[in-house]
This record gives structure tokens, C-alpha cells and sequence, in this order.
């Protein structure tokens, strides 16, 4: 699709202050409204000034789509950047022209969770509606769903200073991360989403969970797994291991003749919950390096001992 230069189409700066929005679009209107102009692209030109105006006289619509950058240009060709408008829920808002009619793909590829319609502006009429709710992608550690945890988020905010120019200040809100949290659970802070208007309360702040990438856990919905290396010997010997979790180290004990890819079991010991999850040792053998001559005769000794060894005899080959 065509990339809109929103600020283009106003006819203003990039730091245009409110009131600077405004103007234009009143002087727009009265340039190209379809019932008085007698330019043959007027009613075209009208609904882009017009969704041009819809984002930019909105804080957060604006501030979200200031994050497209200002290296695009008119009429590029354009595909939004995937989950780039993750935790923007949006919001519509009256204005000064009727705002029911369909936007550009442009827009419903932007804001497609505001494209539902208006919502007119209920103070003035004496309405006291709840702030709209809103939501954020946060990403703890594996251990912090074993034990749970306090921490920090830090949101910025979209406003409109006392000059009428659109800032963002960030603001910091303390939560916690219930004990026993699995991926793509959400958790609500009530009254952190956007405010109400008049006297309603604000919305909510969802939060939905994912875990980090770790460097030895796996988790798949309440169970975690972990590769265990090994030596050869004990695999095919047995061993008794001192292991990591999540919480805390355990004794482990490798049966005798154990294969790469074989499973052992902790039950109980994953995430926790009501139904907890289990935790899995994944046996990886792993070779000593042939590092010098005393590596390189020992292999040459074990060859000799395991002539009759097939390790591909499955495969139906013989050698």
C-alpha cells in the first residue's frame, strides 16, 4: 500500500502544536468540503485531509504513528513493520467534521483496533464513560514464575503540554508477577489504562506474559525442559548427578544404559500451579575431544573392544 504523509497532507511541521492542527484543518475544510469547492478532486482530497486529521489532533494515534519514522515519504510503497503496534489499543474521538465514513487501507492497516467508530466526546455531553483499556507485552525469567516477583514497567505516555505540542513522559508503575504465571496470561493492573471521561474511572493496563530466552531452560506451557550434557560412561554406566532447576540444584541419578534423547522425569517440578507442570532432563551424550596421543589410543582401545558393535546394524548396514 501507499505510505500517507499525514503531516504532508495537513499542510504542516512535524512539531506542529495542537492549535496548529486545527487551524489547518478548519482552513482545509473550507477549501476542499465537497459542497462548496469546485476542484474536481475535492471529495478525495477532503477525506484525506479529514483522516489525515483523525490521527494528528489525537495524542496517542499521533505518538504511534510518529513511530513509523520521518524517513518515509508520500506515496512510498509501505508495509506496516509486524507487532508494531503492540499494546496501542487507540481510540476514537469527536471532532469537528463527521467522522463515519470508511478510512484508507493506510489507516485500517494502522489503526484497525480504533477504526470502530467515533467515540464522541461524552464530558461536553455530560457522560461519564470509563477510560479505554490498554495492553503491553512484558517478558520475565523462568524463575521468576517458580517463586514470584515484584517488578517494574516504565510506559510512555503520550500528552499534550501547556504550549499545545505533543510530548511523551514516562512513568514508572510497580506490579507483580503472581507465582505460577504461564506464557500468554495476562496480568491486570486496574486503573493504569487510559483515562475516563468525566468523572469515569480510568481503564486497565493488561499485561500479557512471555518468558525471556534462557540459556538452559525450555518451557512448554508448564513444563520445562532442560539438555543434559553427559560423558559416554555415564550414560552406559549410570551416574548420580548434581543438576540445575529453576529452584534450586537437585540430585539426579542417570540409570545404566541410558541413550541420547532419553527423558528423566521430575514430576511436580515445573511451573507451579493448581496442576503443576514437570520438569525434563533430555540426555545429550557428549565425546571426549581427541585432543593428543593418549585421547586418540584410548578411542583406538575402545574400537578394538567393540568389534562386534554394530551402531548402525538398524539401518540394516553391516559395517
Amino acid at each position: 500500500m501507499e505510505f500517507k504523509d499525514y503531516y504532508q497532507l495537513m499542510g504542516v511541521a512535524r512539531d506542529a502544536t495542537a492549535d496548529d492542527i486545527k487551524k489547518a484543518y478548519r482552513r482545509l475544510a473550507r477549501k476542499y468540503h465537497p459542497d462548496v469547492s469546485k476542484e474536481a478532486s475535492a471529495e478525495v482530497r477532503f477525506k484525506e485531509m479529514r483522516e489525515a486529521y483523525d490521527v494528528l489532533r489525537d495524542p496517542e494515534k499521533r505518538a504511534a504513528y510518529d513511530q513509523l519514522g520521518a524517513n518515509w515519504k508520500q506515496g512510498q510503497d509501505f508495509t506496516p513493520p509486524q507487532g508494531w503496534d503492540a499494546g496501542f489499543e487507540g481510540r476514537g474521538g469527536a471532532d469537528d467534521a463527521d467522522q463515519s465514513e470508511a478510512h484508507s487501507d493506510f489507516f485500517e492497516a494502522l489503526f484497525r483496533r480504533a477504526a470502530a467508530g467515533p467515540r464522541r466526546d461524552s464530558a461536553a455531553a455530560g457522560l461519564h464513560l470509563p477510560g479505554e483499556d490498554r495492553h503491553a507485552r512484558i517478558q520475565i525469567d523462568v524463575e521468576d514464575a517458580y517463586i514470584g516477583v515484584t517488578r517494574n514497567i516504565s510506559l510512555r505516555i503520550p500528552q499534550i503540554d501547556s504550549d499545545g505540542r505533543l510530548v511523551t513522559r514516562e512513568r514508572q508503575i510497580e506490579f507483580v508477577v503472581p507465582k505460577g504465571i504461564r506464557a500468554g496470561q495476562h496480568i491486570r493492573l486496574a486503573g493504569q489504562g487510559g483515562p475516563g471521561s468525566g468523572q469515569g474511572a480510568a481503564g486497565d493496563l493488561y499485561l500479557e506474559v512471555g518468558f525471556r530466552p534462557h540459556a538452559l531452560y525450555r518451557v512448554d506451557v508448564r513444563d520445562v525442559y532442560l539438555d543434559l550434557p553427559v560423558a559416554p560412561w555415564e550414560a552406559a554406566l549410570g551416574a548420580a548427578l548434581e543438576v540445575p532447576t529453576p529452584a534450586g540444584v537437585v540430585e539426579l541419578t542417570v540409570p545404566p544404559g541410558s541413550a541420547a534423547g532419553r527423558k528423566l522425569r521430575l514430576r511436580g517440578r515445573g511451573i507451579p500451579g493448581t496442576t503443576p507442570g514437570d520438569f525434563y532432563f533430555v540426555l545429550k551424550v557428549v565425546l571426549p575431544p581427541v585432543d593428543g596421543d593418549d585421547a586418540r589410543a584410548a578411542y583406538t582401545n575402545m574400537a578394538a573392544q567393540f568389534r562386534s558393535f554394530r551402531p548402525r546394524a538398524v539401518l540394516g548396514a553391516h559395517t
